[in-house]
């Protein structure tokens, strides 16, 4: 029996969905507000629209806006298939008409899902992998914004006190960060002397508060001259550095959330026996691929979307010329290029094939994602059979 395929164009306040037959004809096109009344609805309309015809829903986003939608129809025992934005991007340049609109997007996605045979039906993630895909962006995000703050910290301190700037690496000493709260500017610190810097240190329970006041009362005697607008880029500075621990304490909190959560899953175990690969890599792991291997088919689709698998750029006589393809995650690439660099430190069977391939002339970027490459497969075929990683044995030589 013939199929009718729904494409639905995502959006924040409304989607729009256009339906279409076998042959291309459109039998719907509405505007739907992103609410439950109105996307129930929608289902309704397009099953009675079909008459008993499978409905096959198309979607260009699969998270965010359609969140809800996609819940719906799954909880209906609809099939959805996904086309990233992009595809449709391109695809739209097939189609007659330079214009843009939500309709034509929607009639676009729906026909491509009628012509392509390579699209896999779309599983929502499990709920723990939904909770880290939320965790580990805000992670992201709260990583991000200390990167920011810290930048913005070392650019100021450096128009009224370099010495003090370049004193310490911001990113990682908590004591030079509780120092600026108090003081920041070379008078302050020369007033108060390295010894009550020292006492003020330690009642904040700063660590190493004798050499952090020892470096602070160094660079202040270096500079004499006060600079115009000082004290108030050193209350700027304070504020960035009460700012930044802040944000330390909050990627601490969601760290510990992260892991609450990853170590509840049913693949952690399998996950995290594989050297290298800790509770955020193996969270960011689940997070993309929502815990379901199934949904990519085999290790090379992962490999694929993660990256890790060369694209052919062959032409007339020039053949087996392979690149790095230019669509793919790269978080999930990030996610097995930093497990590879771990493993090289603490495995020794990656030490051997990353060194192996050293030998063979590879760069050592080149000879890492070689490595990462092996690697998704093994982690491909633990996840499979549900089994930890065991290290072979060495070989024997026969004597």
């Amino acid at each position: 029996m013939p199929e009718v395929w729904a494409g639905v164009d995502g959006g924040k306040v409304d989607h729009h969905c256009v339906v279409i037959d076998a042959e291309g004809r459109r039998l719907l096109s509405r505007r739907i507000a992103n609410d439950e009344t109105s996307l129930l609805e929608l289902i309704a309309d397009v099953t009675q629209l079909a008459e008993g015809r499978a409905v096959t829903w198309a979607v260009d986003l699969n998270a965010g806006g359609v969140a809800l939608l996609l819940a719906l129809l799954v909880n209906h025992d609809q099939k959805v298939v996904y086309l990233p934005g992009r595809t449709v991007h391109h695809a739209a340049a097939t189609y007659r008409g330079e214009g843009k609109t939500d309709a034509k997007d929607a009639a676009i996605i729906a026909d491509q899902a009628r012509m392509r045979r390579d699209l896999q039906p779309l599983r929502l993630a499990d709920d723990i992998s939904t909770e880290l895909r939320i965790l580990t962006a805000r992670r992201a995000d709260l990583v991000a914004d200390r990167t920011r703050q810290i930048n913005r910290l070392r650019a100021t301190m450096l128009e009224y006190f370099p010495a003090l700037e370049r004193a310490f690496d911001y990113s990682t000493t908590k004591a030079a960060l509780i120092l600026l709260t108090g003081y920041a500017t070379p008078a302050a610190i020369r007033r108060a002397g390295a010894g009550r810097l020292e006492q003020w240190l330690r009642k904040r329970k700063a660590r190493n508060a004798a050499a952090i006041a020892s470096a602070a009362a160094t660079a202040a005697d270096a500079q004499h001259t006060t600079v115009s607008g000082e004290d108030l880029a050193a209350r700027v500075v304070a504020r960035l550095a009460k700012e930044v621990m802040v944000l330390d304490q909050e990627i601490t909190d969601t760290d510990a959330l992260i892991e609450e959560r990853f170590r509840r899953h049913r693949h952690a175990e399998v996950i995290t026996s594989l050297p290298g690969m800790g509770t955020l890599l193996g969270a960011e792991f689940l997070a993309f691929t929502g815990g379901d291997m199934a949904a990519f088919g085999s290790a090379d689709r992962l490999a694929g979307v993660a990256g890790l698998a060369p694209a052919p750029r062959d032409s007339g006589r020039i053949s087996g010329n392979l690149h790095r393809p230019r669509r793919y995650s790269r978080r999930l690439l990030r996610v097995f290029f930093l497990s590879a660099l771990v493993s090289i430190r603490c495995c020794p069977a990656s030490r051997a094939y990353y060194d192996r391939k050293r030998a063979e002339g590879k760069k050592h970027t080149q000879a890492v994602l070689a490595l990462a490459r092996r690697r998704l497969n093994v982690l491909w075929a633990m996840l499979r059979d549900a089994r930890t990683y065991h290290a072979a044995p060495p070989a024997t030589v026969a004597a």
